[in-house]
């Protein structure tokens, strides 16, 4: 019989190390989209791997073409099910880091919550469930279940080498589990955790946009030629309508529609569109005529520009025709959307609305599949009696608008079902300057993982 009073006990006792544990990783840059940080991203493998090794698990690394993946597990268990925890522990970019009021990579705490890149996205909350693992071997106790670690280097990047991984001959039997449990999204709100039973997926380019073979005088040259920052505008403006619908042709064919059930069961969730837009500065709303703000945000497609870059932009005038422009800019994909499908789609409106005097060059950087789980699932009921156990209240069904794109590749060649469990808030930063993660919510977050594996070790396992 287990003792998770114990348990309770140990990771009450023990938060001041937990707290060290987290600032030994958030001080770690890093940051997988810079090729100059790459040591970093190393040091931070190795770093979990020493974490591991020290509370009492085997561990290793899986080299890759690029970042390893750190690989952990504890003993097997005959008759129960096994359980595969996936994070990572690359981190976004810093920048701008004049609007950090604190430095990124120098973890400080400030009423009650730790600030620094990655504190919430991933690594506070994948490191919940490291020492939820070691609670139970520190106090003498055998886990109910099997619990193997993943944790990749490249989630913020399109986790191209895991992906490469999934389809080696040995990862089908290393992985093998029953369930994925993954805590890398949000709480519904403060002291409202929530289970997420959906996410959106992701299709990322990069466009280039070449005019004259130099930048030109616009006084001398302005009227004869065409300008590419000007012409990459028009063409992007040309992607979605002023009501927020996206124009490129057959984009919408494969949109799920929403579930009327699903829709009433949002519908009795408490939110407030002022609120809302008070959280996040902005005056109003805005997106996707026909539906609410949380219909918008977790279950239909959208199209955004993430940077735009050309021509001159310091201090002053310089008044010039660039010779080149680009942008980088994705669309958030619902199911049954395919990252392959609109990139066809994408490439097809881009070489159909080319713009003239201009050539342009459109970059697939990235994709990956949403997913929807069934939110009926023992495995959700499991964790709902796990987290009303640490949290004092059950956790809401909910959906999520971000994208974790392997989570479809684990359901597809693990057969596995998966658990989202996050432990973050809507306001924590995630990719933002001043990220930041509540320490209370880290806490409750350890202890639900703890109650996690004694509830798992009750479904009956598919093994």
């Amino acid at each position: 019989m287990s003792d998770l009073n114990a348990i309770d006990r140990y990771l009450q006792q023990t938060q001041p190390s937990q707290l060290e544990l987290l600032n030994r990783l958030l001080r770690i840059p890093s940051i997988s989209a810079d090729p100059a940080y790459s040591g970093s991203v190393r040091e931070a493998a190795d770093t979990l791997v020493e974490i591991f090794r020290e509370l009492g698990l085997q561990a290793e690394l899986i080299e890759t073409d690029g970042p390893p993946l750190v690989y952990a597990e504890t003993p097997a268990v005959p008759g129960r099910p096994v359980v595969l925890v996936y994070g990572h522990y690359d981190v976004q970019p810093p920048d701008p880091l004049e609007l950090w009021e604190t430095p990124p990579f120098e973890p400080t705490i400030r009423d009650g919550k730790i600030y620094a890149r990655g504190a919430t996205d991933d690594k506070g909350q994948m490191l919940t469930h490291v020492l939820s693992v070691s609670a139970w071997l520190a106090t003498g106790q055998s886990l109910p279940v099997q619990i193997k670690f993943l944790i990749e280097g490249e989630e913020e990047v399109g986790s191209e080498q895991l992906e490469a991984y999934l389809q080696r001959p040995e990862a089908a039997d290393k992985l093998a589990c029953d369930v994925v449990v993954i805590s890398d999204s949000t709480q519904y709100g403060p002291d409202q955790p929530a289970i997420t039973y959906g996410l959106r997926g992701i299709a990322y380019f990069e466009i280039h946009c070449f005019g004259p073979n130099q930048d030109l005088h616009s006084g001398s040259f302005g009227g004869a030629v065409a300008n590419p920052a000007t012409q990459l505008c028009r063409l992007l403006s040309q992607m979605i309508d002023d009501s927020g619908r996206i124009q490129i042709p057959g984009f919408y064919d494969a949109v799920r529609p929403l579930e009327e059930s699903e829709r009433q069961n949002w519908a009795r969730l408490e939110f407030d569109d002022a609120e809302f837009a008070a959280q996040i500065g902005v005056e109003e709303l805005f997106g996707e005529a026909g539906y609410t703000t949380l219909e918008r945000r977790w279950a239909r497609p959208t199209f955004d520009i993430h940077g735009l870059w050309g021509g001159y932009a310091g201090e002053g005038g310089k008044t010039i025709i660039t010779a080149r422009a680009g942008a980088k800019f994705s669309f958030r994909l619902v199911p049954d959307q395919t990252p392959e499908q609109v990139a066809e789609q994408v490439r097809a409106f881009v070489d159909s609305h080319r713009p003239p005097g201009v050539r342009l060059e459109l970059i697939d950087l990235h994709g990956g599949p949403g997913v929807v789980v069934d939110p009926n699932s023992p495995f959700i009921a499991a964790a709902q009696e796990a987290i009303t156990a640490a949290f004092g209240k059950p956790a809401v069904l909910i959906r999520e608008g971000g994208s974790i794109p392997i989570v479809a590749s684990f359901v597809q060649r693990l057969g596995a079902d998966v658990l989202l469990l996050g432990w973050g808030q809507d306001d924590d930063g995630a990719h933002s300057p001043n990220e930041k993660l509540n320490l209370e919510d880290f806490y409750r977050g350890t202890r639900a993982s703890s109650r996690l594996w004694d509830t798992l070790a009750r479904v009956a396992s598919s093994a």
